[in-house]
């Protein structure tokens, strides 16, 4: 593991050094040269293709990333009917191996269903599938791109509920120095800063955020014991980033990521830790022959300790889950005229991930055995797909395929005294699929657009899934080596309408189809296995709108959504229930106020259906339907200060979370932060 470490430092220190040798270069050129020569490199990918449009996209600019309610990256992409984590609580108060996200009520375990990426580079879990959300800093954001419905392009086989693309702020929008200081009611603290000087016609970014607190309790008062904690967490990232021209047309981007993440849940001595790093080097080209050629290398770790509920000692120690996640794209888009945009390429993803476990006897603390396990997953893609633009008709078109394995898996059981129990190696096995997607964008009257599309799309069982057994107690679930691929089918159809200046709407009619989703099935009492079920259905209408008059904006989304499990034989008795952790309404609105240049204030709702803990429906799994009011202000000081205030749940909604027959956690109560932000340009 400190090999890797030290290799994707390597990387990212080469990188940026080789960022701020081209930048000087850029800058004692810049003086030589007249100012309409002047290289400008914008730090981002190549342009969305003219088809984008055709399938349901929601765009979160700047003011929406930096004004949200608790400054944190769940929160902002919460603005967005259908997209859900696992469960409903935030990365403060939940385990980090569960923060997968995924839209259209297509989750029900907690590895990711959607494909999120960060400057490009995929930022789930090697292992688990998850995401590192408390490493990802919207301050550091400057827009995010939500796609829903099955996924094309690069790396589109994670893609099988969407897609969420997030881009780094350059450095005229951040600012040559920029900072915020927050402190909420109960003590807790952000902090966070940043460097962004120019470097000719490049930038650099060094930035770093630390969040800290006590925490709220997730433990219901009358469910507590004298062994309940409060949710306590205490994470950190740093990131850097680089951006400088190597020639006219052509850009060099580095950037590097490193975190760490420590929470405690629901009992003292119930300890998770999340760390990360991150390397990658992208090249963008945008002469007459466009190209997009990135390289990345991750690091991963986690470990966790698991505490009885009835003796609150620990019964697991998840001391060691090592994850190493590795991959690249090259895409071309050839000059082919001005009616098409023509993208072609391939991409390639590696995970490896192994875990080391200790078991105890919950009343003696006795070590009762030992658990090692893991495996490698591999996804080679080559992908196709053509934008044709024929006056106000935009046809598109594309097609994957993907040679996905999975290798080198193993499960080894060990007595209390280190004696090999079972000893279990799976054999390797691989498949080619090919999956697709067509829509076309009609503007059929001024501002007026129909938009239809068609998709399929795949996602590999993660290691976890593949091989790691886990426990909420007191329910284990256990993995299972056999799973294979998850395969969706989906079409949607919708209606884009501009009917004045400053006002537009959206609505969205879709139908989606998981087969062989992987799912946490019930087996026995208090046990559960991930199994392939025939399939997970969803369909739906989804809705929103974008207001402005005057000073006053008003955003708004809406998701209704009937999901459903399709399964047979053992599994029938889940047939036509709702899959676990899938509300069937999510509404989010955002009202905001800006009666002055770095004035505003917002006021955000969020409605969230109920939904089930486990894959019965069980009455006593049920969290029910949540309401929650939240606040954001800011005002000028003076200079360069700004005042910054936040306001979470501010009715104190008591959020359900889990419930697990009865056993209930619940989410971050009202909240009051204050603080300030400053920012020089």
């Amino acid at each position: 593991m400190v090999k890797v470490m030290r290799g994707q430092s390597g990387i990212a220190g080469g990188a940026l050094a080789l960022v701020l040798a081209l930048g000087g270069q850029a800058a004692r050129a810049d003086t030589a040269e007249a100012p309409d020569t002047t290289i400008v490199v914008t730090g981002r990918g190549l342009a969305s293709a003219p088809a984008t449009p055709a399938y349901d996209v929601q765009v979160l600019d700047r003011d929406a990333i930096t004004g949200s309610v608790s400054g944190r990256i769940e929160d902002v992409l919460s603005n967005v009917a259908g997209f859900q984590q696992f469960r409903r609580s935030d990365s403060r108060s939940t385990n980090p191996s569960s923060q997968g996200v995924t839209l259209r009520a297509l989750g029900g375990n907690a590895a990711a269903r959607t494909l999120v990426l960060l400057d490009g580079v995929p930022m789930a879990d090697p292992m688990f599938g998850s995401v590192p959300l408390s490493a990802i800093a919207p301050e550091r954001l400057g827009a995010v791109r939500v796609t829903r419905g099955g996924g094309s392009g690069a790396f589109g086989s994670g893609a099988v509920a969407g897609t969420i693309e997030m881009d780094s702020a350059d450095a005229r929008t951040l600012g040559r120095v920029s900072g915020e200081a927050m402190v909420d009611d109960r003590g807790e603290t952000v902090l966070s800063g940043g460097i962004a000087p120019q470097l000719g016609a490049g930038f650099a970014e060094v930035s770093g955020r630390w969040d800290h607190g006590a925490g709220f309790w997730t433990t219901p008062i009358d469910q507590r014991v004298p062994a309940s904690a409060k949710a306590a967490y205490d994470s950190w990232s740093v990131a850097a980033r680089g951006v400088a021209p190597v020639t006219d047309t052509i850009e060099l981007q580095a950037r590097a990521l490193a975190y760490d993440d420590h929470r405690t849940l629901r009992f003292a001595g119930a300890n998770s830790a999340s760390s990360g790093e991150d390397a990658s080097l992208r090249f963008v080209g945008r002469g007459p022959w466009q190209f997009d050629v990135l390289g990345y290398l991750q690091d991963r770790g986690f470990s966790n300790v698991v505490i009885s509920s009835t003796t609150f000692r620990p019964t697991l120690d998840q001391r060691r889950t090592p994850a190493t996640g590795m991959g690249g794209k090259i895409e071309i888009r050839p000059p082919v005229g001005d009616a098409h945009v023509l993208r072609m390429g391939g991409d390639w993803r590696r995970a490896i991930g192994d875990l080391s476990e200790v078991s105890y006897n919950s009343t003696t603390g006795a070590v009762t055995g030992y658990r090692r396990a893991g495996g490698v997953n591999d996804d080679l893609g080559l992908f196709a797909e053509d934008d044709w633009t024929l006056g106000g008709l935009t046809l598109t078109g594309g097609a994957r395929a993907d040679h996905t394995s999975i290798s080198d898996g193993y499960v080894t059981l060990q007595g209390a005294t280190g004696a090999v129990t079972s000893d279990n190696h799976y054999g390797a096995r691989a498949d080619w699929t090919v999956t697709g997607r067509g829509g076309a964008l009609l503007r059929v009257a001024q501002g007026v657009e129909l938009r239809g599309s068609a998709y399929s799309g795949l996602r590999q069982p993660t290691i976890n899934e593949l091989y790691r057994t886990f426990t909420v107690f007191p329910v284990t679930t256990n993995a299972n080596p056999a799973l294979g691929n998850e395969m969706l089918k989906g079409a949607e159809g919708g209606v884009d309408v501009t009917p004045m200046p400053g006002l537009k709407l959206s609505a969205t009619a879709f139908t989606n189809r998981v087969e062989h989703a992987i799912a946490n099935v019930t087996t026995g009492v208090n046990l559960r296995q991930r199994q392939n079920v025939d399939a997970i259905r969803a369909k739906g209408l989804e809705f929103a709108a974008s207001a402005t008059a005057g000073r006053f904006s008003l955003d708004g989304s809406l998701a209704l959504t009937d999901a459903v499990v399709e399964a047979s034989g053992a599994q029938a008795g889940i047939n036509g229930l709702r899959p676990a952790q899938t509300p069937k309404i999510a509404a989010s609105a955002t009202l905001n106020w800006r009666p002055a240049p770095r004035w505003q204030a917002a006021v955000s709702l969020r409605y969230l259906a109920s939904q089930y803990e486990d894959d019965l429906n069980s009455a006593n799994s049920l969290m029910p339907a949540a309401t929650t009011i939240g606040a954001f202000v800011q005002a000028p000081l003076g200079g360069t200060f700004t005042l910054v205030l936040r306001g979470e749940n501010l009715a104190n909604v008591s959020v359900v979370t889990r419930n697990q027959a009865g056993s209930i956690d619940i989410g971050t109560p009202r909240t009051i932060w204050a603080g300030v932000r400053v920012g020089l340009k």
